[in-house]
């Protein structure tokens, strides 16, 4: 198995009062996404990270910034699962103690800004024999998306199970609020709420960029041994029962309604925490190939906290309700 993940990461500091704050106060477009003043006034971070990472493999190809104020990207190679996963780990220790040298916080939360888009990582696929053939690609596909059926059933396994791969995916209480129906405010927001998958949709679960899979789901604070782990099963499960992916969806999703998404056959995934570990606690598959104990352990501990973020007196609710009634 080989992946490629896209790490997305938020640059901010603390003011006198402990606030998080941008890095850089000029980085305020309304839409700033691919903002080259942007990218260049934090430079100083980029660089040093970049200037870590090469040493020890990491082939960086790409650095951007994102969709929201102080979001930035980080593109390398992809490599096997396991060393992708590796390295994801290795990017996210690295990037911190970076920032926390320049007195900068580098965030990975999924949604640091409810105004603005948030922290994904997307993970892009692929099954390779061993010649290091890539066996989702087939240029023969009528679709034009160049996929051998193999790479079709992969899909259909992640279809399939897409609301438990959910809990693996996003697995904080705070993920939810990346995967909201509806438009970011800044203009685009690249999360995917609905099953869906399409030649280059960025607005689906899955995306063909053309010969291998864009899984759309995971944030940028998830396990990505436990993710990898669930795409395998869930792609394996589709190869094995033959499945199909469904109809091809190429249309914006976050231009229709709920109820044209509904007539469409394409399902809402989960919309909290809670839902998503129901999700996982009602799908046998994970339980049986990743192991019963890991997978109860993990439903327990994301229960748990989902009981005590719904317990937590937040300060929205202290600005309403104090003096409301």
């Amino acid at each position: 198995m080989n992946t490629g993940l896209e790490p997305e990461f938020s640059l901010f500091r603390r003011d006198e009062g402990g606030k998080l704050q941008l890095v850089d106060a000029s980085d305020n477009l309304d839409k700033p996404c691919y903002d080259y003043k942007g990218l260049s006034r934090s430079r100083l971070f980029l660089e040093r990270l970049t200037e870590a990472l090469q040493p020890v493999g990491f082939d960086i190809y790409q650095i951007d910034h994102e969709d929201a104020n102080g979001q930035f990207e980080i593109n390398y190679t992809y490599s096997d699962a396991m060393e992708s996963a590796d390295r994801f780990t290795f990017f996210r220790m690295a990037a911190g103690e970076i920032a926390n040298d320049l007195g900068m916080i580098c965030s990975f939360m999924p949604k640091p800004d409810p105004k603005r888009a948030g922290n994904g990582m997307h993970f892009h696929l692929s099954l390779a024999s061993r010649t290091n053939k890539n066996l989702f690609h087939d240029a023969s596909d009528s679709s034009g998306m160049g996929l051998s059926k193999l790479a079709y059933h992969f899909a259909a396994g992640l279809m399939a199970h897409g609301p438990a791969l959910c809990a693996f995916a996003a697995p904080t209480v705070n993920s939810y609020k990346r995967l909201v129906v509806g438009r970011s405010l800044s203009g685009s927001t690249w999360a995917p709420a609905f099953v869906a998958w399409g030649a280059n949709n960025r607005s689906a679960m899955v995306r063909i960029p053309y010969g291998r899979l864009e899984f759309r789901l995971p944030d940028a604070g998830c396990n990505p041994y436990l993710v990898t782990a669930a795409i395998i099963a869930a792609g394996l499960d589709g190869i094995d029962r033959q499945l199909e992916p469904g109809e091809m969806c190429n249309e914006n999703l976050y231009n229709l309604s709920l109820e044209e998404i509904a007539a469409r056959g394409i399902k809402t995934l989960p919309q909290s925490l809670k839902e998503a570990a129901d999700a996982l606690e009602a799908d046998p598959l994970f339980r049986e190939v990743l192991g019963a104990e890991i997978v109860d352990e993990f439903i327990k501990l994301k229960r748990m906290e989902w009981v005590e973020y719904c317990r937590h007196v937040s300060d929205w609710e202290i600005q309403r309700y104090t003096e409301f009634f």
